[in-house]
């Protein structure tokens, strides 16, 4: 229940916490929560401004004794990735996230819990509320549609805010500090194809591939989690090849940057081949779990008959369309020379869909590279254009270079150090934050990353650590009261 929440430590960032997951607040869909924020802060009688993306701005003057130290910005995005379970009845447009504790970890019931970035959003929110705790003169900075498109980052002109430093609240483990990023592009490949009536000996299938644990499409894409387009597809081909299955339909993952949990595909076959098929793909498909077992202990596949889809795919598109899936790279691309265990460039082959003559492919391409970025976009173009797909190149974000000789880096590193007996891990990471963005128009601003231990986020498994937000919450107190003087 949201009222167990309430009553967790630290309980002002908690019920904040609360407050906004009450509020339905999707990438593109985040006119209600534009207006909680607007509302929150003309409560608390503080400067507000709406700019013109919908981004919107706080300004708390500095707690007494604290007026010499440099003006910080605090920021972190308000939208949240939408993702359930098949079987979940929730509506993300209607209702609040309805959460949980579960030991030491505060979870949604059968959907994402919104901590990324929420729990950002509720420990700006309690300071700006707070009236005991000290602080240097604050530029609250809540970013919007930073899931599909980063456009709150890349709309915010230069010269509306005047800090020095921007603690950007949106990193995931609670011993990183985050001083780099990927930046990121998206790889969209369609066409379209002419749909041919199915022949009478041919019966129907429907085949589901679900159970995978899906997740963060940069944070993740090194862990050898299963990708349900590709499942899907190794299934397709290897049907095509043995038995002349036929395609008619395929709706397969959701999200870019989420790495895809579920897909489903109406195949027809010849009816000859009944048995022999279902034996075959259940073989195929147990090979697979095999395969993924140790990350994917939850993985099935259901080959069920169905009603004979009226319509297949053309034949020569059918082929070409598995064999571009088989062909184009999902997961790592290149690990960084430079950071060890850093994954440099990736992709996500995010979404397929097959339907009513129309082909869609939408991947996300990452890297903190950009010309190894474009080398893997380009390797996706010329992979999908050899089957007749026009491609588009869209969304194209920049990475955030680390500065390793960052004023704020160094008051942070000792903090940790002095609060937890150990160095925190600095690190550049394989997600996008929007620090590389909001660099471009505030080039002089010194930025770091941190935030509390959140697992399985863009995921319906995704959880936040308790013990760890008690951490979190103690060395931003003592980060606030450490800003260096002007």
């Amino acid at each position: 229940m949201n009222s167990e929440i309430r009553q967790l430590q630290p309980q002002t960032l908690w019920n904040k916490f609360a407050d906004l997951n009450a509020v339905p607040r999707a990438s593109k869909k985040e006119e209600r929560v534009i207006a909680f924020m607007k509302d929150f802060g003309k409560n608390l009688s503080l400067e507000t401004i709406e700019d013109e993306v919908g981004n919107v701005i706080i300004k708390k003057p500095a707690t007494k004794g604290m007026e010499d130290r440099v003006t910080i910005v605090m920021q972190s995005h308000l939208d949240m990735v939408h993702q359930k379970n098949n079987d979940t009845v929730f509506d993300f447009d209607t209702q609040g996230i309805d959460m949980y504790v579960d030991g030491d970890w505060v979870r949604a019931k059968g959907t994402t819990l919104g901590a990324d970035n929420g729990l950002g959003v509720a420990t700006i929110m309690a300071i700006l509320e707070s009236t005991n705790i000290q602080h240097p003169a604050i530029e609250a900075l809540f970013t919007i549609d930073e899931e599909t498109g980063m456009t709150g980052a890349k709309g915010l002109k230069g010269g509306l805010l005047k800090g020095e430093i921007l603690l950007n609240l949106d990193t995931e483990e609670d011993d990183e500090i985050g001083v780099g990023c990927a930046g990121g592009i998206d790889v969209t490949a369609t066409r379209t194809y002419n749909e041919e009536e199915t022949p009478e000996f041919k019966i129907g299938y429907s085949i589901t591939v679900k159970g995978l644990q899906g997740g963060h499409s940069g944070m993740q894409i090194h862990e050898g989690l299963g990708n349900a387009n590709k499942i899907m597809n190794r299934l397709l081909f290897d049907g095509f090849e043995k038995y002349g299955l036929r395609i008619s339909e395929i709706d397969g993952g959701s999200l870019r940057n989420a790495i895809p949990r579920e897909s489903k595909a109406l195949v027809a076959i010849d009816a000859m081949h009944d048995k022999g098929f279902v034996s075959e793909m259940k073989q195929h498909a147990e090979v697979i779990k095999k395969e993924l077992k140790t990350m994917e202990p939850n993985l099935e596949v259901i080959i069920s008959k169905c009603e004979t889809p009226k319509t297949i795919m053309d034949l020569g598109v059918q082929e070409g369309l598995t064999r571009a899936l088989y062909a184009a790279l999902n997961g790592v691309y290149r690990m960084s020379a430079d950071i060890p265990d850093l994954v440099e460039t990736s992709n996500n082959i995010a979404r397929v869909i097959v339907k009513d003559g129309q082909i869609k492919i939408c991947c996300l391409t990452r890297s903190s590279v950009e010309s190894s970025k474009m080398d893997l976009a380009n390797t996706l173009r010329a992979t999908f254009e050899l089957t007749g797909c026009e491609v588009e190149f869209s969304g194209d974000y920049p990475g955030w270079t680390p500065n390793m000789d960052s004023s704020i880096l160094k008051v942070m590193r000792k903090l940790y150090e002095d609060l937890n007996g150990e160095k925190p891990h600095v690190a550049a990471c394989h997600a996008g934050l929007e620090c590389g963005i909001l660099g471009q128009n505030y080039p002089d601003m010194d930025m770091i990353s941190f935030g509390p231990n959140i697992k399985g986020a863009h995921s319906p498994d995704e959880r936040a650590q308790i013990s760890s937000v008690q951490k979190y919450w103690k060395f931003v107190l003592e980060i606030l009261k450490e800003i260096p003087k002007k």
